[in-house]
């Protein structure tokens, strides 16, 4: 019975197996056989850049204009064949110059020659980075259209009693199998494999030693014959693996004491040098240093620069040559992508040592800054904390775009404009239209910053202290933005990177400053709630159009209910203008700059809506809400003791909120008496 069982769960388990994948990754034939494959597709010879560049076009790309620029967004790092766990965003311009860097050194324009250095501050996604590469290799690698191939030796071994048995000996450096084709050879061979194709087989390299003394040895025997050399070739698929360490490399810095370049260019085997008799014998050596496994794929440095000098001299060997030295033996070639990525204050050592200018010259360095777009800073906390990954707690509203907020002002500097705060920088910087700003002026605020990202509080940072706002007894399973605040706020006492009480200062003040734009917020919302829905805002937006379009072209307005043509109405105009504070001296200006604005959207093929200009918007709001507060008291909110008819409305109220702005009975009540402590406060400074 319980076999029975057994069975049936395992066959079960094998159904899910997909037989036809199995067999093409584990397919093996001889040397011919993969000729005959280069021969149909030569790209499957690519080097290991043109393979990761090529990796990160399959995911697919897409066109976008910021501020009069064209950026491009590249599909494989939003990392959706895993559900967007490793998900970069909000650095497409970063990554373009990565990918960019990709191309050239693809093309074999230089930069194949380079390590590349992602340099940024902590927690800047610098290690998601590499592990995206890392891991989108492995995945292509196991497509049809990112095969590659490597070989095995088939040779035969004298036993002790004797008797001959068959060995086989993997290429330990798992090389291209076209770099068994003697080198001479290769120009004529190469040319007309890939006649007819628009892809040139790269030149390739020189055998590893162990490969090499094979090879060597075979031709002694077969007496010079290649062909029967390559008979004892079998060429299989390589299929890149990080945990298998084939194909990918990475080396994380010990403590320097211990530090021993062998990790990287491989050790002798001890056990075999009595088979094999001498230490300088490449089969009793064991080629398995990062380097090595990393052939054909891509090498990872942890915290690249805390690498002893002893280790960087192999490093610049590797990336300019393209070789390595393992020892006792020659200069061995690789094919690899040397990424690296360190930290600002280690960078900083490297540029203060004159002793380092050789890695200096030999590195592409990538700023990898933080998040400077509040929309793409808090789609790093979404996709932390919400409603799938969070059972048992509502968090409310706002509360993880008020932690992004205080985030990204952190990072920002402060405007060299007089009248402009940091805000409304960070505003402008998230797509919001502000009065005589245009995008130009946009581009001048980001080339002034020149350090801006580079400094301010890490997301990590904020994602704790996320979680012990979530974890915490308060809030009664509602987490809000000002339990978030107060932790952030009350973690920055012990925050082991801030160095000074002058940057704790500013955080704390920016805190306040995040408080008071909450507070509009909320405001707006139960405004909004108390008031009406978007289409009054709409008709009454479209009302106001039509009114300053008439004024500014000195026309006429139709009334729609007579089908009188009648003077603008200024009564309606003023009433809306002067909830933004424009004097009366300011309206002309105002209207016509408005109206310029909806003219820049119409040449652009745009249409205007209300919401991107963030003072219309409110001054809309505000307007609404006085016509239509008398319909229900903010005050009576506080009160204890409410008749029927008023707790009627506060119900509406808060359904409202509930079914518009997504928040819950807890947050709902809690928001309608704190906006409702503000007017009570209002009114009382009245």
């Amino acid at each position: 019975m319980t076999t029975g069982v057994k069975a049936s769960w395992v066959s079960r388990i094998a159904t899910l197996q997909d037989s036809k994948t199995y067999a093409e990754l584990t397919w093996e034939g001889g040397f011919e056989d993969y000729l005959n494959i280069v021969r149909t597709n030569p790209k499957i010879t690519r080097t290991a850049f043109q393979r990761i560049y090529d990796m990160i076009l399959s995911h697919g790309k897409s066109e976008y204009i910021d501020n009069k620029k064209k950026l491009i967004r590249y599909h494989f790092f939003s990392d959706e064949r895993f559900g967007g766990r490793d998900a970069i965003f909000g650095l497409d311009v970063p990554l373009m110059k990565l990918v960019n860097v990709f191309k050239s050194a693809a093309q074999g324009y230089g930069t194949e020659k380079r390590v590349i250095l992602l340099h940024g501050p902590v927690g800047s996604s610098k290690s998601t980075i590499a592990r995206l590469l890392k891991k989108g290799i492995e995945e292509y690698s196991r497509t049809p259209e990112g095969a590659a191939y490597t070989f095995s030796w088939l040779l035969e071994k004298r036993a002790a009693d004797g008797t001959v048995v068959k060995e086989r000996m993997k290429c330990p450096m798992n090389e291209e199998p076209l770099n068994l084709v003697p080198r001479d050879w290769r120009p004529k061979i190469f040319a007309e494999m890939a006649d007819g194709h628009d892809f040139q087989i790269p030149e390739g390299s020189e055998l590893c030693p162990a490969c090499r003394y094979v090879f060597r040895d075979l031709m002694t025997q077969s007496g010079g014959d290649f062909a029967k050399v390559v008979e004892h070739v079998r060429v299989h698929r390589l299929v890149f693996s990080e945990k298998d360490r084939i194909g990918i490399g990475t080396f994380q810095p010990k403590d320097e004491k211990n530090q021993d370049s062998t990790e990287l260019t491989g050790d002798i085997n001890y056990r075999k040098i009595a088979e094999y008799g001498s230490d300088s014998d490449p089969r009793a050596f064991n080629f398995d240093g990062e380097f090595n496994i990393a052939n054909r794929g891509i090498i990872e440095f942890v915290e690249v620069l805390k690498l002893d000098v002893a280790f960087l001299y192999d490093l610049l060997g590797a990336s300019q040559e393209h070789k390595i030295k393992p020892k006792k033996f020659p200069q061995t070639d690789i094919d690899e992508v040397i990424l690296g990525h360190t930290n600002e204050p280690e960078y900083k050592k490297l540029e203060n040592n004159e002793f380092m200018e050789a890695l200096r010259d030999r590195t592409v360095k990538i700023d990898i800054p933080y998040i400077t777009k509040l929309s793409e800073e808090q789609r790093i906390y979404l996709k932390d904390f919400n409603a799938n990954s969070i059972k048992g707690k509502h968090i409310a509203p706002h509360t993880l775009e008020m932690a992004a907020m205080w985030a990204v002002l952190t990072r920002l500097e402060e405007p060299k404009k007089h009248n402009l705060s940091v805000l409304q920088k960070l505003k402008l910087y998230n797509g919001k239209t502000l009065p005589n700003f245009t995008e130009d002026n946009i581009k001048e605020l980001r080339k002034e910053s020149s350090r801006e990202g580079l400094d301010g509080i890490s997301p990590r940072y904020i994602q704790d202290k996320i979680s012990n706002a979530l974890v915490s007894d308060k809030g009664d399973g509602c987490i809000n933005p000002f339990m978030v605040l107060n932790e952030l706020e009350a973690g920055l006492k012990t925050h082991s990177l801030i160095s000074s009480e002058e940057a704790r200062k500013r955080y704390r003040d920016l805190l306040t400053t995040v408080k008071q734009e909450y507070e509009d917020i909320v405001k707006n919302e139960v405004q909004r709630a108390i008031s009406a829905d978007e289409d009054a805002i709409s008709k009454l937006c479209g009302n106001y159009i039509d009114n300053i379009k008439a004024y500014t072209q000195k026309e006429k307005v139709r009334n729609k209910y007579t089908g009188q043509y009648e003077e603008p109405d200024e009564r309606l105009m003023r009433s809306i203008e002067e909830k933004i504070d424009i004097p009366e001296s300011r309206k002309d200006d105002f209207r016509r700059e408005i109206m310029n604005y909806i003219g820049a959207l119409a040449v652009e093929g745009k249409t205007f809506n209300y919401r991107t200009n963030e003072r219309l918007h409110k001054a809309l709001e505000l307007k609404l809400f006085e016509d239509q507060k008398d319909s229900i008291k903010l005050k009576n909110l506080v009160s204890s003791v409410v008749d029927k008819e008023t707790q009627e409305k506060i119900d509406l109220v808060k359904d409202r909120m509930m079914k518009n702005y997504a928040y819950c009975e807890i947050c709902s009540t809690d928001v309608l008496n704190f906006v409702a402590s503000i007017f009570a406060r209002g009114d009382a400074k009245e």
